[in-house]
């Protein structure tokens, strides 16, 4: 398969070419058949290249092609190679897949836009560029896809760019990602200096036999200083605290765009690398200290922006800002595979709550308040249940997909083997993020579905389901939320069942079986109760069923005076709340203004007066000046040619008598 593995992106990038370059000449239908099938094919193409991997023995899951070799500068050698193992191959499954079914569902939600075939040729051309992020042998090539789904999210954002806002939307994200990725560059440089390649196949065992060696000291500097770097870039791409603002603004292209931005694409970018990287974020528990942290806070601060807004996608935006918290939880307890787990099944349900939300938004005629919104469940059922199973799966509640990856990193996080103090905080926090989503997603649901319609009569006349174009895939993402956990069952419920495996832990292990065997010879091997990990498990579904309780009291049996009134009670927070915490107005008051001053100085002084003026334009006009006097004795004049003569003469004279 490792001859074949270029048609996974090439194929997606052929759709986008002859979507872009002929889309108004083949119309509709035409631009539909080649964005779906390209995706659909490689999506097929995966199957195929992760069948041949499962196949293989566990030692033996790798398959490379080198397309060519790309630069050479001396000892910087950098192929363009793909690779195949288990952790791209989940991801080249959740990606395509994914990406497929929005692209299905985009035929009917985008069925009316003038601008269709420009916006199938960027899905397209986004699914590439994140196939190359996810498939590349190196760094190079991750970097080469992650600038491209850095692009092609500005030109999604902002698809509808004849609106400001839209355009404004796209350059925010667009300009932060680029703060981000200046820290992955400097990551990369690092990472050539002390280990002399960016290959994977390189990397990662040098520096397993630098450190065996004593060559490479747990937690040294240039390795705390490469893994810090390298995630300032996943706090761009994967919307972390402090670069997590363009996320929510980013609601403002089309709803299959946030779908999968949000659900299977750009924002899993930083996770990946992460876990990608393992090896060298195990070599440096100060920088997992740091990851932690952040992405605690992340995952909790998202979560209370998220209780009181009103926008129905502005509500998923910051969930997925948690969520994806969450996934980085995971990955900096050491846990990478719980974080890919956690990335997987966020795929299914996100993308679904979003799908849904454009299916409401469908039926809503473009609203999107969810205070115009209630008992639209009678009137678009197959939105509802599907949207209700999603929002049961990112709760937590078991057996839907999301308790199982969530379970899954809170009991890593409890038992994080270099900082355990921390990590039982953390613990702490995540179960409290847990609660806070549940309550503020069946306030979601509470709110659009359950109770008396408050929109205008013209929206109740409009009411209807979506197409079969738009509820087929809804119906497909609901399957995934409901029974995409399954395959990573924790062991200490498989073994309810005679032992059932955990088939994507097993399935990883190739990928971080050096960073478990360094953990493993750093901190020890720790054996925890079962009864401990039966009690916490416990303790976060009920904690999420309290918030689902709190949010059916508040937003249906006291729906008429209970907001209001927490609204005055706790004015002060819910100020606070329903601002973002004033982020937006810090950083433009903090970041934005002293920039654009300092901007206007260099423009104004330093361009304008001095190098345009004193220097350019100064020497100009003393040349002009200069001349023109010169000018004056060059007049045709004997007497005036006499004269100066004299005058000349007369210097001279003085010169040598003095």
């Amino acid at each position: 398969m490792e001859g074949y593995l270029f048609l996974i992106p090439l194929i997606p990038f052929i759709g986008f070419l002859i979507n872009g370059l002929l889309g108004q000449k083949i119309g509709r239908s035409g631009v539909y058949c080649i964005g779906c099938s390209s995706i659909g094919l490689a999506f097929l193409f995966s199957i195929l290249a992760v069948y041949q991997l499962a196949c293989s023995p566990a030692e033996d899951r790798l398959l490379v092609q080198t397309l060519w070799s790309w630069i050479t500068v001396g000892n910087l050698n950098i192929d363009m190679a793909l690779m195949i193992d288990p952790l791209s191959a989940v991801m080249i499954l959740v990606v395509t897949g994914v990406s497929f079914v929005i692209h299905i569902y985009s035929i009917g939600y985008m069925a009316h836009d003038e601008s269709y075939w420009r916006f199938f040729s960027y899905l397209n051309m986004f699914v590439f560029f994140m196939i190359m992020l996810v498939l590349g042998s190196n760094y190079i090539v991750m970097f080469v896809g992650w600038e491209g789904v850095g692009l092609a999210s500005y030109l999604l954002i902002g698809f509808w760019y004849k609106e400001n806002v839209n355009a404004d939307a796209g350059k925010k994200a667009f300009i932060v990602n680029r703060i981000g990725d200046f820290g992955f560059l400097l990551g990369m440089f690092l990472m050539f200096i002390t280990f002399g390649s960016l290959s994977y196949l390189d990397v990662f065992p040098k520096a397993v036999h630098m450190y065996e060696h004593g060559m490479l000291a747990m937690n040294s500097p240039v390795m705390i200083a490469i893994c810090l770097l390298l995630f300032l870039g996943a706090t761009g791409k994967s919307a972390q605290i402090p670069l997590f603002v363009w996320l929510p603004d980013a609601m403002a292209g089309p709803t299959p765009v946030s779908a999968l931005i949000h659900a299977a694409t750009m924002v899993t970018a930083g996770v990946y690398m992460v876990a990608r990287t393992n090896v060298l974020y195990t070599l440096a528990p100060t920088a997992l200290l740091v990851l932690v942290l952040m992405s605690a806070a992340t995952a909790f601060i998202a979560a209370t922006i998220g209780i009181l807004q009103n926008d129905i996608k502005r509500v998923l935006a910051y969930s997925t800002v948690s969520q994806l918290g969450y996934m980085f939880i995971g990955v900096s307890v050491a846990a990478y595979g719980a974080g890919i787990f956690h990335l997987m099944t966020h795929a299914f349900f996100k993308a679904c709550l979003f799908l849904c939300a454009g299916s409401v938004i469908h039926a809503m005629g473009g609203d999107q308040d969810m205070r115009s919104m209630g008992g639209l469940w009678k009137k678009i059922p197959i939105t509802y249940i599907t949207m209700l199973f999603a929002t049961i799966a990112i709760s937590g509640i078991p057996p839907f997909a999301g308790f199982f990856s969530k379970d899954e990193i809170l009991w890593k996080a409890f038992t994080f083997p270099y900082y355990p103090v921390v990590g039982k905080i953390v613990w702490f926090i995540g179960v409290l993020a847990a609660g806070i989503t549940a309550f503020y997603m069946f306030r979601l649901i509470f709110m659009t579905f359950h109770g008396k319609f408050r929109g205008t009569e013209e929206q109740a006349h409009h009411l209807h389901e979506s197409p079969l174009n738009m509820t087929g895939p809804l119906m497909i993402l609901a399957f995934g939320s409901v029974f995409g956990g399954w395959l990573g069952i924790p062991h200490l419920i498989g073994s309810l069942f005679g032992h059932v495996p955990n088939v994507l832990e097993n399935f990883f292990e190739p990928v971080f079986a050096n960073s478990h065997e360094i953990i493993a010879a750093y901190a020890g091997v720790h054996h925890h109760s079962t009864v401990v990990e039966w009690v916490l498990m416990a303790g976060s579904v009920a904690v999420a069923i309290g918030g689902i309780f709190l949010a059916y009291h508040i937003y249906i049996r006291r729906v008429d005076v209970l907001p209001e009134k927490l609204a005055e009670t706790y004015s002060i927070y819910h100020k606070l709340v329903y601002n973002k915490y004033f982020v937006d107005e810090i950083y433009y008051y903090v970041v934005v203004l002293p920039f654009y001053y300092l901007s206007m100085f260099f423009w104004k002084v330093v361009d304008a007066f001095c190098i345009d003026g004193v220097g350019v334009n100064g020497q100009a006009w003393l040349v002009q000046r200069g001349s023109g006097a010169l000018r004056l004795v060059q007049n045709g004049y004997v007497q005036t040619y006499g004269a100066f003569m004299l005058l000349g003469l007369v210097v001279m004279l003085w010169f040598f008598i003095v």
